[in-house]
């Protein structure tokens, strides 16, 4: 079968097993003191995200030859562009708390077609927790149908304290900020799985952070929007986000008026 006829399920399949294969990887170095580098200064990265990058980036591109490659750890080429679908990967999404021995970390892979990712998986393998989706098959965490949490008088909601506070007083009153979750990918998943209400999203985030996780989000009945409800296009020449919000409902059209009133 050609690679332009490869169906959304079976790119998942594909994903699958290499980010099972990949979350073994780096279980080897997870609290074993991988070595570190500091990428400009800001942000590390292990010995282990590029020893898992390149695992995944010569194991998929080996099985479907003409998809793109987006990934935080290797440099961009925009070849990718002309290519009818990408993989937009994160090796370790929550380096630092890879890093400092925390479990909340996982391997993030996407299939993106169209500027939709079409398949996506999230090992996390620390924890457990395996969560998969493509287009209209529904979202899993560990092989069970999720759905996003039915709306209640309270909200657990995670992200930024000045975008919380931003919220309408009567919203944020409401609401129960969730602890720090160091993988934006784990969080718009725990939105997906009903642990979270939503989520919001700090201005810089990367299509690698969430490509993954949008497409299980979607399926589990949420959505990832920016500040007129549009969910975002990934694979596309800048893979730089701006602020954007997760979750479902009206809270979620309440949040896009918070990041609305942040662009401005």
């Amino acid at each position: 079968m050609s690679e332009a006829l490869n169906t959304a399920e079976q790119d998942l399949s594909l994903i699958a097993e290499a980010a099972r294969d990949a979350g073994r990887i780096a279980m080897r170095y997870f609290r074993q003191d991988p070595e570190v580098w500091w990428k400009e200064g800001k942000s590390p990265v292990s010995k282990a995200d590029l020893e898992v990058d390149r695992f995944l980036r010569e194991t998929l591109l080996a099985m479907r030859p003409g998809y793109g490659w987006l990934s935080e750890e290797t440099a961009d080429n925009k070849d990718r562009l002309n290519a009818p679908r990408t993989f937009v990967v994160d090796p370790i999404d929550g380096t630092r708390a890879f890093i400092d021995g925390r479990s909340f970390w996982c391997v993030s892979i996407a299939v993106v077609e169209g500027g939709r990712a079409i398949a996506g998986v999230l090992d996390c393998p620390a924890r457990g927790e395996f969560f998969s989706a493509f287009s209209g098959g529904g979202a899993l965490r560990n092989g069970a149908p999720i759905a996003v949490k039915r709306p209640g008088h309270e909200f657990s909601l995670a992200g930024p304290k000045n975008m919380m506070r931003a919220l309408p007083p009567e919203v944020y009153a409401r609401v129960t900020p969730h602890p720090y979750v160091p993988s934006l990918a784990y969080r718009v998943a725990l939105v997906a799985s009903g642990g979270l209400d939503a989520t919001f999203v700090k201005p810089a985030s990367h299509d690698w952070d969430l490509a993954a996780a949008d497409v299980i989000l979607a399926e589990a009945g949420g959505s990832v929007v920016d500040d007129m409800l549009r969910r975002p296009h990934y694979a596309g020449p800048d893979p730089r986000r701006g602020a954007l919000a997760a979750g479902s409902g009206r809270l979620l059209e309440i949040m896009a008026g918070v990041v609305a009133d942040i662009r401005e």
